[in-house]
């Protein structure tokens, strides 16, 4: 079962995301991340029912440079902004924020400065209403004020795929801050790999983020 896991239920891995599994376990880093030529669209069953069954394929679109410099550089942090989310709201448990700010989850700015942030979208297909106020909740922390650029991932399905972006482009309100949107990372499939902490160059127009 553990394999049917990793090769998302299907008989194989899929190509995209094999390719960098194999490039992480054979030289121990990840070179260069480039898009999919495709995205997949999720499966509404995860039983044993499904092993093996291939999912419907869609081309994909490739890097989106919504504002800002096509290239930019710095370490890339972050991850699912839900989670990120939780770190300041206590709707899912009530104890989050204090815990969070005693352990010292989230970085200080001076953490953040000249660095990425990396966003992606979980299976709970936030909401347009919520994920603004998700976005209002990061820009609150002044991260957007001394970062480098911004690395968001595929929304599942493509949902709320517009609407994101936009979003992103109006709560940020910072129109020379380099956004790049679709990326294959995260909670969609395929997924590459993203080293975090890593030193990398985002090249929108190239199509390409590289790591040092």
């Amino acid at each position: 079962m553990l394999i049917a896991d990793v090769c998302e239920l299907e008989d194989e891995m899929l190509p995209y995301s094999k390719k960098y599994f194999e490039e992480l376990l054979t030289t121990g880093t990840i070179k260069e991340i480039r898009p999919s030529d495709v995205w997949y669209g999720e499966r509404t069953v995860f039983d044993e029912t499904q092993i093996g069954i291939k999912r419907m394929q869609h081309r994909n679109r490739g890097f989106e440079l919504l504002q800002g410099n096509a290239v930019f550089s710095g370490k890339i942090l972050g991850g699912c902004i839900e989670t990120m989310y939780d770190i300041f709201d206590n709707t899912r448990h009530h104890d989050s924020s204090a815990l969070c700010r005693r352990y010292g989850l989230f970085p200080s700015i001076n953490g953040w400065k000249g660095n990425i942030l990396l966003l992606e979208s979980s299976e709970e297909r936030t909401k347009p209403d919520l994920y603004k106020k998700m976005m209002q909740t990061l820009k609150a922390t002044g991260i957007f004020e001394v970062i480098n650029g911004i690395l968001v991932g595929k929304p599942i399905d493509e949902t709320y795929y517009e609407e994101y972006k936009q979003l992103l482009i109006s709560e940020i309100g910072k129109p020379n801050l380099p956004i790049v949107y679709n990326v294959n990372i995260g909670h969609a499939t395929p997924r590459c790999i993203i080293p975090l902490g890593i030193e990398a160059r985002v090249d929108a127009e190239k199509q390409v983020i590289r790591f040092v």
